[in-house]
């Protein structure tokens, strides 16, 4: 009975292989199987993203892998958006205040300019004058050319009227006994300032604020 036995189970054999080999036969063939899976049972997948090519390596090192582009959420965009709106909507409006108030302040800084000129031995009468600006008022015998006079020499940081410097160069140059004193205040400041002709560099200033000061200039109108 062993040897009968024997002989069944290795033609049993034969046939298990032959019909593994049927099936892989058809598998690679494309024929249709009845253990395989119906294609209507999964979804279609999603077409697969495009992947970089990878990076050249330099020599000596390898080479890395290529990076994929990061995609920014819907989250981040809208942040993005808030801070725009924010920008556009709070800051910007901020400057054109500013600027609106600039002109007030310098009309608020200049609105107490008021001189008094007291001029002597100027070849008339000893006068005192009194000179406003903006608008030019006072006593002053031509007010609005004196107060434009003013405003031109006027700089931010620099004293419209500065004494001479001591140690500076002037001529041998004698203009007359006239002398004048101006005080008061401009631009926001004190002044008291004293003018002479005594040489080449008070001429030049004295000269320099007519007609808030009298013309005594060869040919010059006289206040």
């Amino acid at each position: 009975m062993l040897p009968v036995a024997s002989e069944r189970g290795r033609a049993r054999n034969v046939r298990g292989v032959r019909r593994v080999g049927q099936v892989m036969l058809q598998a690679t063939s494309g024929a249709p199987d009845a253990l395989a899976t119906p294609a209507a049972h999964f979804a279609p997948l999603a077409p697969a993203r495009p992947v970089p090519p990878p990076r050249k390596a330099l020599p000596g090192r390898p080479a890395r892998p290529a990076r994929r582009p990061r995609r920014v959420t819907a989250l981040a965009a809208g942040f993005l958006l808030a801070l725009v709106g924010l920008g556009t909507g709070v800051v910007a409006p901020a400057a054109p205040a500013r600027a609106a108030a600039l002109p007030g302040l310098k009309e608020a800084g200049r609105s107490g300019d008021r001189l008094t000129v007291a001029v002597r031995d100027a070849g008339g009468p000893d006068r005192t004058y009194t000179l406003v600006c903006r608008p030019a008022g006072g006593d002053h015998p031509d007010a609005e050319r004196a107060c434009a006079t003013l405003d031109r020499q006027t700089r931010w940081g620099k004293d419209t009227f500065a004494p001479v410097p001591p140690d500076g160069p002037c001529t041998m140059q004698y203009g007359g006994p006239a002398t004048a004193r101006v005080t008061g205040t401009w631009a926001g400041r004190p002044v008291d300032a004293r003018f002479d002709r005594s040489n080449g560099c008070e001429i030049a200033r004295w000269d320099g604020l007519v007609p808030l000061l009298p013309d005594l200039r060869a040919g010059g109108r006289r206040s």
